[in-house]
């Protein structure tokens, strides 16, 4: 079995027939399809069903109602083949993406190959992560695109990932937000990435996505800030083991999300995320001149320092 592909499926009935459709339409025939239905209450463990009578590809299990990382973990659980790939059950995958993805791999003996993807949202399709370079990265090469989120992002749908690296690496079960706190670690892990952004993915943005707060920031809340900083502050920890030599982007990047978020929550006026507000200025204001004068910092981003937050003098801080 060469690849595995896992979906974990939770009250999608209206998307889960497209996204089964596009994997069993795939041109790479050489795998298996385990769909986890994550307890839905509407018809989406029923659709799965009747497809897996169809197609002796598809292995459907049910699950009591937890979070996304533990419903990806049965996943890998199950899996056999030598990589893994995601699909997300209200996304759509190109009839030749695995095949795109399984050659680049084994081409280049890469454990991670990438490729890009278009998004739809109201009808309409939009670039999301397309670029014209094939990339063939070390790990902290591909860490920094990851967090330049210019020419690739954390979301796992678009990559096959060797199997071997989810032997000691497997999702956070305590959180909701599962792509942020594993991806960087199986890159990391990896010895070889491969990218090249033909777009073989279509994600489809609705009202109901998980991530919907990443195209409206109005509906940033405390409970996903709190898991975010988290994460990031985790993530920071991580690679500067791991990778030390990038431990100046990678902390950079950390408190670029910081900003960015100051930015959104005083823009907006969000009330109910004052709390994380002022844990941001208080981190960016202990490490102001480390962030401020970095290498790597863009220029508006010391407008939003120079903005939300005042520095006096090298002993002296007061906030905006």
């Amino acid at each position: 079995m060469k690849i595995s592909v896992i979906m974990l499926t939770y009250n999608r009935e209206h998307f889960i027939a497209a996204a089964i459709k596009s994997i069993l339409s795939q041109t790479f025939d050489d795998f298996e399809f385990i769909i986890v239905d994550n307890g839905s209450s509407d018809k989406s463990g029923l659709i799965a069903e009747k497809f897996a009578k169809q197609d002796s590809r598809i292995k459907v299990i049910h699950i009591t109602k937890d979070n996304i990382g533990t419903g990806r973990n049965r996943g890998l659980d199950l899996a056999k083949g030598d990589y893994i790939a995601f699909i997300d059950d209200d996304d759509v995958a190109e009839p030749d993406m695995m095949e795109y993805l399984y050659i680049n791999a084994i081409d280049y003996k890469a454990d991670i190959s990438i490729c890009g993807s278009i998004k739809e949202v109201n009808g309409e399709i939009l670039p999301n992560c397309i670029f014209e370079e094939f990339l063939v990265m070390t790990p902290e090469e591909a860490i920094i695109e990851m967090l330049k989120r210019k020419k690739f992002n954390v979301g796992l749908p678009t990559k096959l990932i060797k199997n071997r690296l989810f032997n000691h690496i497997r999702f956070n079960n305590k959180r909701n937000f599962d792509d942020i706190t594993i991806t960087y670690k199986l890159i990391a892990n990896a010895n070889r990435i491969v990218a090249f952004g033909k777009p073989k993915y279509k994600v489809v943005r609705h009202g109901g996505n998980n991530s919907k707060f990443t195209t409206n920031d109005k509906l940033l809340n405390p409970d996903q800030l709190d898991e975010y900083f988290m994460a990031f502050r985790e993530r920071t920890e991580y690679l500067s083991k791991v990778l030390p030599k990038i431990v100046d982007f990678v902390q950079y990047s950390e408190w670029s999300y910081m900003i960015s978020m100051c930015h959104k929550i005083s823009k907006n006026n969000l009330e109910n995320c004052k709390k994380q507000l002022s844990f941001v200025k208080k981190e960016l204001t202990r490490h102001y001149d480390d962030f401020y004068y970095s290498p790597y910092i863009e220029e508006f981003e010391r407008a939003f320092m120079r903005k939300y937050i005042k520095k006096i003098d090298d002993e002296v801080i007061q906030y905006v």
